[in-house]
């Protein structure tokens, strides 16, 4: 990757944004550290899990909740980092009461006291209509309700303060309704955030950005979320690396902030490439970020066996990639075994799931230097182990000649041992597999839609793998 001067985003950050168990003050402030050193600059506190922040948001810091605040905030201005302090009081706050208001307002008023001068507005995952019967007597429609409770906000910070809003549609083409006018209502010093075409968006365009810049009237500050795996996501890892961003991305956008995983050290292999991607999105590179990124967080001791099981965890919203790697060697053994030599087929596979295991054995069982890395993955390494015996044992057979006649009976334990285990490794890649070799012991219109992908991604049918190659 070649440096430029400056970095193309004003703002690279990260944001503890999602659902679950919050980061611990001790790893918020390791973070701060971590993303300081790679050319970050920001730390968003929003953790949907602290009550002060979402559904106790009038009640102010005090005592050691008060202290532990400041502690971060310290460690930040030590590191060169800004410190956003979010609310999310859309839950609950009456828009139209002053009360409210006042008390919105004077919980940024005790953070600030702590030297904090830039504020998060967090509107997201609330009604998307007028709950209180006084608000829907004072307001037009919740548009209009935010953009008097956001400009209550800025007014009372002051226009020194920065303060940045989450709004309620905060996802989309950029041009909907609620965002125009919101954007239209609001002063234009104040950000907003977007999190592209989708929730969770496998790309993030210029073309996008540039519209959402005409309708808001304002640049977008991404909040992109990867590699966050909260909610119906809990299943998969996300550690591969941030792609799908344009390299001009900087000319309409004000930068990225980027939604953390409760997994916290498995984060920081995302985290680390999402800062090269911000220092430098022209000259980025995924695949050479993700080998810096994996050896930075793993170590080196660790870091060809933790490589073949990161490699079987690559998809996300980000990339249909499942296990690239594996995904070659069963389509070279579904071939070899049908049409070419079954022994040498079966000789390669064992040797695939042999590496693969001992991988698993080493990151499991042996001394690792990030052991806390594992131990919270460490559903997804067994299951990882548990495909490596299933390929093992689909080797045994096939060199035996006996993969047709008892693969379904003794194959089809690991099949239901994948599936119960529900966690998202080699993609849908093993799991189908394992399916087309217990036929007849398995009913396939039974399959749910968490298993169905589209033909052109599935792995070659033994039986048929010359026509599917």
């Amino acid at each position: 990757m070649t440096a430029q001067t400056e970095p193309a985003f004003a703002i690279r950050g990260v944001i503890e944004g999602f659902y679950g168990r919050p980061w611990s003050d001790s790893q918020r402030l390791e973070l701060i550290e971590f993303v300081a050193a790679r050319g970050m600059n920001t730390f968003v506190y929003a953790p949907k899990g602290d009550p002060l922040v979402r559904e106790r948001w009038r009640e102010p810091y005090l005592g050691d909740e008060l202290v532990r605040l400041k502690a971060l905030v310290d460690q930040c201005r030590t590191h060169g980092v800004d410190f956003v302090y979010c609310l999310s009081p859309g839950l609950s706050i009456e828009y139209s009461s002053a009360a409210d208001r006042a008390a919105l307002c004077a919980k940024y008023d005790t953070v600030a006291a702590l030297g904090v001068d830039r504020f998060g507005l967090l509107l997201d995952d609330i009604p998307s209509e007028l709950q209180h019967p006084a608000d829907q007597a004072a307001f037009v429609d919740l548009v209009e309700a935010h953009r008097a409770l956001i400009g209550s906000v800025f007014t009372h910070l002051g226009h020194a303060a920065g303060l940045i809003v989450c709004p309620t549609v905060y996802w989309g083409y950029g041009d909907e309704d609620y965002i125009t006018r919101l954007g239209h209502g609001i002063d234009p010093r104040i950000d907003l955030f977007w999190s592209g075409r989708a929730i969770c968006s496998a790309t993030l365009d210029l073309a996008d950005a540039a519209l959402f810049a005409r309708s808001a009237l304002r640049p977008v500050t991404y909040w992109d979320n990867y590699p966050v795996n909260d909610v119906a996501m809990g299943h998969e890892l996300h550690i591969g690396p941030y792609q799908g961003r344009d390299r001009h991305l900087y000319r309409f956008a004000t930068g990225v902030i980027a939604n953390g995983m409760e997994l916290f050290e498995s984060s920081k292999i995302a985290f680390a490439t999402i800062a090269d991607y911000l220092s430098a999105p022209e000259h980025y590179d995924p695949e050479e970020s993700w080998k810096r990124a994996l050896r930075d967080v793993v170590g080196d001791d660790d870091y060809a066996a933790y490589s073949l099981f990161a490699d079987t965890v690559r998809s996300s919203c980000l990339s249909a990639e499942d296990a690239p790697a594996l995904t070659r060697a069963l389509n070279a053994f579904a071939y070899d075994y049908r049409f070419g030599d079954p022994q040498h087929a079966a000789a390669v596979l064992s040797d695939v799931a042999r590496q693969m295991r001992e991988a698993a054995d080493h990151l499991l069982d042996g001394p690792v230097s990030n052991r806390a890395l594992i131990e919270e993955a460490r559903p997804w390494v067994e299951s990882f182990r548990l495909g490596a015996d299933a390929l093992a044992r689909i080797a045994e057979l096939a060199a035996d000649a006996r993969l047709e006649s008892d693969g379904p009976v003794e194959l089809i334990g690991y099949l239901t041992a994948f599936r119960t285990a529900n966690r998202r490794v080699f993609g849908d890649l093993l799991d189908m597999t394992l399916a087309d070799l217990t036929t007849d012991q398995t009913d396939q219109t039974d399959k749910t839609d968490q298993y169905a992908r589209p033909e052109s991604l599935a792995p070659p049918k033994l039986s048929t793998a010359k026509e599917a190659s």
